[in-house]
């Protein structure tokens, strides 16, 4: 069965950038019918928080990812420590003893004599005698993973064949000096003991997928089928901005007040050869959606496009599905104050502006009190419905000779104090005729 999982770590919000792996594993165990897992990487335990944590869980759940199984790497130390014992004996993890300048400093030496700066696994040459006097001056080592040399190979589920020649490579640092584990370690064994199938993540991590595909090997495991997406760019194909590409999920909901399904719907399709739509629900996007179809090009994210998309959700939004966020709001003012106003919706929160409109009381915008005079004199008698409007500037046009323009935008603004919004046709029985008669006499109401 197809596993996947998405691994935060809780040192800090989601964003856009990472979200949009959990994205696509979601999606990809649920068009499989398989299962998606949420590993919280917090072995990074001095940064790591249970309030970043909890937001983690409540910006997927907000956005509607949900997850079939959960852990914490903090749970698991025991195993890790375990597994890094089976790759000592097996002369796979080494001491090393370099300070970070020895290292800063190897690595300065062999850039000016045109070398790569490979680690030179000087330390795999220390006699007991010297590892002594290393401990013996309080040196405490870091361990590092001895790659084979040889070329690794797989079949990419977005770039097609690669190779990496781990010759190439610095042995990765799997433990730290201080004992506490790098991310690699931990990683490669939780995914071997909860049977990932397939790992899909940023194609920053393409080069590390050679030197795991051997730690995987080595701990007797077999390695996933891994897909490597293009990181998001801003939309002049330039490095994210701090303001977009730092952006929390908690800070388009709560501040710029987006819809969840507009995040989901312009991070699964840009990058991919499909273009983008607004989608009510997930299932809209599962039908098309295939890793095959990224591209290898980074995919640009536009934060303008994202309030575009946004737009249009709402604007199709049905009033049973706006209902529970307009009460949530307290801006709900039933279902035809709502199909008057989600036209003119960028944001969900726009709709208790427009409500105002309606419920008052607003300030009139009277430019030409002869013409205010006119709108009050031939307002149709009684209950005003949707045909009050056209009859009603109708005979203001007979009897004044204006039109376009000069015979509309005066009423709106008379009416609403705004120059644009809603059609006029639909909100003026909502305005109802009392506040109308005030409005055009210059009352607030």
């Amino acid at each position: 069965m197809t596993k996947v999982r998405f691994a935060p770590s809780p040192t800090g919000k989601l964003h856009v950038g990472n979200v949009r792996t959990a994205i696509f594993n979601y999606l990809f165990a649920r068009k499989a019918g398989g299962t998606f897992v949420l590993r919280i990487d917090d072995t990074d335990v001095e940064r790591s928080t249970q309030a970043f944590e909890d937001g983690i869980r409540a910006d997927l759940t907000w956005l509607g990812i949900s997850w079939d199984e959960t852990f914490k790497q903090s749970d698991r130390f025991d195993r890790y420590e375990a597994a890094a014992e089976a790759l000592k004996a097996k002369g796979l993890l080494y001491p090393c003893y370099e300070t970070g300048e020895d290292l800063d400093r190897k690595r300065r030496l062999q850039m000016a004599n045109g070398r790569p700066p490979v680690y030179d696994r000087a330390a795999l040459d220390l006699s007991d005698a010297e590892k002594a006097a290393f401990e013996a001056e309080g040196r405490k080592p870091h361990w590092r993973f001895k790659l084979s040399g040889n070329p690794v190979q797989w079949d990419d589920m977005v770039r097609g064949p690669v190779s990496i020649e781990t010759s190439s490579l610095s042995d990765p640092i799997l433990i730290r000096e201080d004992g506490s584990f790098l991310y690699t370690l931990p990683s490669v064994l939780d995914d071997i003991e909860s049977e990932i199938t397939h790992i899909i993540r940023g194609e920053d991590h393409t080069t590390n997928s050679g030197a795991q595909i051997e730690i995987f090997e080595a701990l007797g495991g077999k390695a996933p089928m891994f897909g490597h997406q293009a990181l998001l760019v801003g939309a002049d194909g330039g490095k994210l901005s701090k303001r977009t590409g730092s952006l929390g999920i908690a800070d388009l909901r709560d501040v710029e007040g987006l819809e969840p399904m507009a995040i989901m719907s312009l991070l699964a399709r840009i990058g991919t050869s499909d273009p983008v739509e607004a989608f009510a629900d997930v299932e809209g996007i599962l039908e098309g959606f295939d890793l095959g179809k990224l591209s290898r090009s980074p995919a640009r994210f536009d934060d303008e496009e994202l309030k575009r998309v946004n737009a249009k959700l709402l604007h199709a939004m049905p009033y049973a599905v706006a209902q529970p966020k307009l009460a949530a709001l307290g801006a709900d003012k039933g279902e035809a104050v709502w199909e008057a106003v989600r036209p003119n919706l960028e944001t969900l929160a726009d709709a208790k502006a427009w409500a105002v409109l309606i419920d008052g009381p607003v300030t009139p915008v009277i430019e030409e009190a002869d013409y205010a005079e006119a709108a009050a004199q031939h307002l149709p008698a009684g209950e005003l419905d949707g045909a009050s409007w056209s009859a009603w500037t109708n005979a203001l046009k007979e009897a004044t000779g204006r039109k376009g323009k000069q015979l509309f935008m005066p009423l709106r603004l008379m009416l609403t104090g705004e120059a644009r919004g809603p059609e006029m046709a639909v909100l003026l029985p909502l305005i109802g005729r009392d506040k109308v008669l005030k409005r055009l006499a210059g009352e607030a109401a």
